[in-house]
């Protein structure tokens, strides 16, 4: 009876199953964060329009902010990867949330009486301490926290079903925010108060699965980890495991592509309604129910592929944007690719960063989960902040202005190339990058090898192993 039931696909295996409310307190930070993202992409338009200062500066300073951010990233996955607590090693991190929102609100709540030396230096300070501290511990601790508070089972599920709370929530935003930053953002005042409505509630939520998901799984003392991590195995880990550079490669382009903050540029002076780039972004909730298939396409194709063939599809719609101009029907057709097309590598990052873990593992070196998390997290800070830093130097070389009266064709023209022929060229070559990404089709015999020696480990030191991740 069980067998049959089994075959009728009614029988669910139980070392799976997560909870739709534990599924919703594990995306809490996540939401959080998200809003986060989306939000600096505004980041330039603000400092544009609203400040006044000039967008090559605002993009020197992005970028600039790098340099803090390389030595944080390598500072903040060590220190993950070393800490022990009676919290765990990851969880006690998810407080930067507070911080990071706290930061964001000052950022956006720069006073315009301010002169450009000391409106820069704020910004600069903001930035870093926003990106460079809080968001480089968040990158940091999530996959270390996740493999240790979840099984292996669990953790497809977790990431493909909570990648649909995310994405509805982006939805939400990116209708929604345009929408409320052209009544209430007017002013540097309306800024302030528009960031502070979104700051208080969502730092709060930000914070739900610190204090109720806890790390159940010991997973270094299970592999026989129990040497203490040292500064150097962050050298051996980028010598000896060339799949974590690609998947760096693949988030600083991803990122770079993404934080342009091209589109309300776009809307605002080639569409000019910016009400539209809302209709345009809820055009993409029809690519959510994708990652209900995430489990059965990893597991036919695996992650990489499908990240693959995401960008493929990602780079067809922005060729779509370049022929579509002020012809909302055509956008809203592109917006649906590049969002579908988008989905697996902004989603799906941790499965592979768990594979390159259990690809250190396989090898004899430490999982460093949390350092390879700030690999990916660095490039993705990287391309982030260079997307917005050349969007600012490319218009100011075709001399925008700032001012739809007065903006000259050539910036038109520049806006039009960074919203559809510069991203399609750079996916087509991520796509191609990642085929030499080859541990998919190897990862299984590997986490098979990494159980037989974790076994054989418990069996020489006497514990039990029924417990498995």
């Amino acid at each position: 009876m069980d067998r049959a039931a089994e075959k009728r696909g009614k029988v669910r295996d139980p070392e799976s199953r997560i909870g739709f409310g534990k599924l919703m307190i594990w995306q809490s930070r996540m939401i959080s964060t998200t809003i986060l993202v989306l939000l600096y992409g505004f980041l330039m338009i603000y400092c544009t329009d609203t400040l006044k200062v000039n967008p090559a500066l605002v993009s020197v300073l992005l970028m600039a902010s790098k340099v803090v951010d390389g030595i944080t990233d390598a500072v903040a996955g060590f220190l993950v990867d070393k800490t022990k607590t009676r919290w765990g090693k990851a969880r006690p991190y998810e407080v930067f949330i507070v911080g990071f929102w706290l930061c964001t609100w000052l950022l956006f709540s720069t006073p315009v009486g301010w002169s450009q030396t000391v409106k820069a230096v704020w910004i600069f300070a903001m930035y870093c301490l926003a990106n460079a501290v809080c968001y480089t511990f968040l990158n940091a601790n999530g996959t270390p926290y996740m493999v240790r508070a979840f099984k292996d089972k669990q953790i497809v599920k977790l990431t493909s079903y909570g990648s649909v709370v995310t994405m509805l929530v982006a939805v939400v935003f990116n209708v929604a925010f345009p929408m409320i930053m052209a009544r209430v953002a007017t002013s540097a005042a309306g800024w302030s108060a528009l960031v502070a409505m979104f700051a208080v509630p969502f730092a709060a939520i930000g914070l739900l699965r610190m204090l109720f998901v806890p790390e159940k799984y010991d997973v270094d003392a299970k592999a026989g980890q129990t040497e203490q991590l040292k500064l150097r195995d962050i050298v051996t880990c980028v010598k000896t495991n060339r799949y974590i550079l690609i998947l760096a490669l693949m988030n600083l382009v991803f990122n770079f592509v993404c934080n342009m903050g091209v589109n309300v540029y776009y809307y605002t002076y080639i569409v000019k309604n910016v009400d539209l780039m809302g209709v345009a972004s809820l055009a993409t909730v029809v690519v959510i129910p994708l990652a209900f298939l995430f489990p059965r396409l990893i597991a036919k194709f695996s992650t990489i592929r499908l990240m693959t063939a995401g960008f493929l599809i990602s780079a067809l719609g922005y060729l779509l944007n370049f022929f579509a101009g002020s012809h909302i029907v055509l956008l809203l057709i592109a917006a649906v690719l590049t969002g579908a097309g988008t989905v697996p590598a902004s989603m799906l990052i941790a499965l592979v960063i768990i594979e390159c873990a259990d690809f250190n593992e396989w090898q004899g070196n430490h999982r460093m989960e949390g350092t390879m998390s700030s690999i990916t997290g660095l490039a993705s800070k990287v391309g982030a902040a260079a997307g917005t830093g050349i969007l600012g130097i490319l218009l100011a070389i075709s001399g925008f202005t700032g001012d739809a009266a007065t903006t000259p064709e050539s910036s038109v023209i520049m806006i039009r190339m960074l919203f559809s022929l510069v991203p399609m060229i750079l996916y087509i070559l991520t796509a191609l990058t990642l085929r030499q990404y080859k541990l998919g089709g190897q990862i299984e015999e590997i986490r098979a090898d990494n159980q037989k020696r974790r076994d054989a480990i418990a069996a020489q030191n006497g514990t039990d192993t029924a417990e498995e991740r």
